[in-house]
């Protein structure tokens, strides 16, 4: 077989997989793979099949026994040829439809006709055209190990770039060194609880303090892990710290004495969302922001830091992370899913020097979680100035939504509250005692999708519980915002 032609055919046309053994010439046998092929449908009505030569190259025959083989399932119809188009299988030489035996499919819930659950950006304000130019940018400059199995800390751009921006926009006290990319906040804790319950333990072991309303997923995240959940009380201002010197300080019984006297578990960490409390809203008073990180320090105990959406904030100053008190006791972890999009599978950690190496151990020697080339676009769209841009314009935009929301609420349904609405992407709607379940069942009616307060409470909570709806006013698009808020009015309790 002449090289010339070989090289040459081996750089165009598609890769194709032919069986070619069985008896026969090689011509026959490969007709007769070609028409089982389209006869079993492995090869699609309209599937372009490589020119002639190139198939010839691939599969080591000559030019004339794939012409040949081509040229005789054209005459039997199962193929089509065509100037210019190529040979292609014949769109009549559809299979036969195989009976299909009816399988029960998994029941799934209807989207709702309005959707109000907390925790979603507007989807359709995903900055695509200036994401598309950061990641040709990106790219274009990436360095060719770029391509490679990648750092376990995440791109050393990436970290860059979240270095400067923490420091400037968050008062965070962070070394690239000491920030490891992970693929959302879910992740991380993983990473800084893998293996707790197993022989050496994980990077953190517990039990560990966390508030009596959150998110209910990652409190099993420590539970699945063997560390058990310790919820502490919320006030109006924010999380009850104080409870923490109670249950750190050992009593002679191995246990500790909580405010009330009660032996509790000694906690070796607390897990907070100091800037906004989920989801009842409002940062931590300066006096327990100091107050938990001397606990730390006294106790030996760690801060998890959870800044879920610490940009947005609309009536107040600034909250910076209470990271940039302690470095060394607290873990700041951060996220884009509030900021751009839960579909960029981006998050971080900035770590105590002394924790750095085992979430790496956990992590594994190669990055397997966030792609490469995703972080290199998220580093260039920081460093360019687009992600403040992209900020202040949600700021903006949901800053006006809260303000309808307010508005539309003082003027038709005066008796229900909205609270934790100077900074976020959710409010609480406080209810009348007694009301929530059938608030939330006309909702349900209504075609809204939403939450209760009680969906996020601890199920060890000691504190009273009160009734309420949590409001995500950011996730609508923004046409569809005026009728979801419409049809969220007519499902609240009227006054008594």
């Amino acid at each position: 077989m002449p090289e010339s032609w070989v090289n040459s055919a081996e750089r165009v046309g598609s890769d194709l997989h032919v069986d070619l053994s069985g008896p026969g010439s090689r011509r026959a046998v490969l007709t007769r793979a070609l028409r089982g092929a389209v006869r079993e449908g492995r090869l699609a009505p309209g599937t372009r099949l490589p020119p002639y030569r190139s198939l010839a190259a691939d599969l080591g025959l000559a030019r004339n026994t794939v012409a040949d083989a081509y040229a005789e399932l054209v005459a039997e119809g199962w193929l089509t040829a065509r100037q210019g188009s190529g040979t292609r299988v014949a769109e009549r030489a559809k299979p036969p439809r195989r009976p299909r035996q009816p399988k029960p499919a998994p029941a799934r819930p209807e989207a709702p006709a309005y959707n109000l659950r907390q925790g979603q950006p507007d989807a359709s304000s995903f900055p695509r055209t200036a994401w598309l130019a950061a990641a040709r940018r990106a790219l274009n400059g990436a360095p060719n190990d770029a391509f490679g199995p990648g750092d376990p800390r995440g791109r050393a751009e990436l970290r860059g770039a979240l270095a400067d921006y923490l420091t400037r926009a968050r008062g965070v006290r962070a070394d690239p060194e000491r920030i490891v990319v992970c693929s959302g906040f879910a992740h991380g804790l993983r990473l800084l609880f893998a293996g707790a319950r197993g022989a050496g333990g994980g990077v953190l072991r517990g039990p560990f303090a966390v508030e009596s309303y959150g998110l209910g997923f990652h409190r099993e995240i420590l539970e699945d892990s063997g560390v058990r959940t310790v919820p502490l009380g919320l006030d109006e201002q924010g999380t009850c710290v104080e409870e923490l010197t109670g249950r750190a300080a050992e009593s002679t019984t191995g246990k500790a004495a909580d405010s009330n006297g009660k032996q509790a578990p000694r906690v070796r960490g607390v897990l907070l969302t100091p800037a906004h409390q989920f989801p009842t809203g409002g940062p931590l008073h300066p006096t327990r922001r100091a107050a938990v990180v001397d606990w730390a320090r006294s106790s030996g105990g760690l801060i998890l830091e959870d800044d879920y959406d610490g940009e947005f904030r609309y009536d107040r100053e600034p909250v910076g992370a209470v990271q940039g008190l302690d470095s060394e006791r607290v873990v700041y972890l951060g996220s884009v899913s509030k900021s751009l999009s839960p579909a960029v599978r981006i998050g971080w950690m900035v770590l105590p020097e002394h924790l750095v190496e085992g979430v790496l151990a956990a992590k594994g020697e190669r990055e397997a979680w966030a792609s490469v080339l995703d972080q290199l676009t998220l580093a260039e769209f920081i460093a360019s100035g687009q992600y403040d841009r992209h900020i202040r314009r949600m700021r903006q935009r949901y800053r006006h939504r809260r303000d309808r929301l307010v508005t539309a609420l003082a003027e038709r349904a005066p008796h229900i509250t909205a609270t934790g609405i100077a900074a976020g992407l959710h409010a609480v709607l406080r209810l009348p005692p007694g009301t929530e379940a059938s608030a939330l069942k006309a909702a349900a009616w209504q075609g809204i999708g939403l939450d209760g307060l009680a969906t996020f409470r601890h199920p060890r909570a000691t504190m009273p519980a009160e009734d309420g709806l949590v409001v995500g006013y950011s996730t609508p698009t923004e046409h569809a915002y005026g009728a979801a808020l419409e049809a969220l009015l007519r499902t609240l309790p009227p006054a008594s």
